[in-house]
């Protein structure tokens, strides 16, 4: 199945900024629709984007206007930049693939953790 590791979490200061990146390892990612969700501590993970195999972008309303979703076929590759950073943005951030069809199975990477303070 698709393995997929993700990276540039840290640290930031609320206003600050940082950039996501997700890499399928040993896999073509076009074929797939690619999602960023987040989980805080004690709550459920929730999709904060989504962009389909034609590269068109869907956002969770919480996020619109500040984090932009993208992707590098070529290069296996999935962005999240992430600007005018909120302490409420903290969370621990999955990149996921599925067949972009309902039900269908989502490979999930194992998370990098952004931290926001005030």
């Amino acid at each position: 199945h698709v393995q997929l590791v993700e990276s540039g979490g840290g640290s930031v200061q609320a206003g600050g900024s940082l950039t996501l990146s997700c890499i399928g390892r040993g896999y073509v990612l076009s074929p797939y629709c690619m999602y960023w969700y987040r989980q805080a501590p004690g709550d459920e993970r929730k999709a904060v984007a989504r962009i389909d195999r034609d590269h068109r972008p869907t956002y969770a309303d919480a996020v619109k206007g500040r984090l932009t979703i993208s992707r590098a076929d070529a290069e296996s590759s999935m962005y999240l930049q992430m600007n005018n950073l909120k302490p409420e943005d903290t969370a621990m951030y999955y990149c996921a693939a599925d067949s972009c069809y309902e039900g269908s199975e989502k490979y999930w990477g194992r998370g990098t953790q952004v931290t926001v303070s005030s």
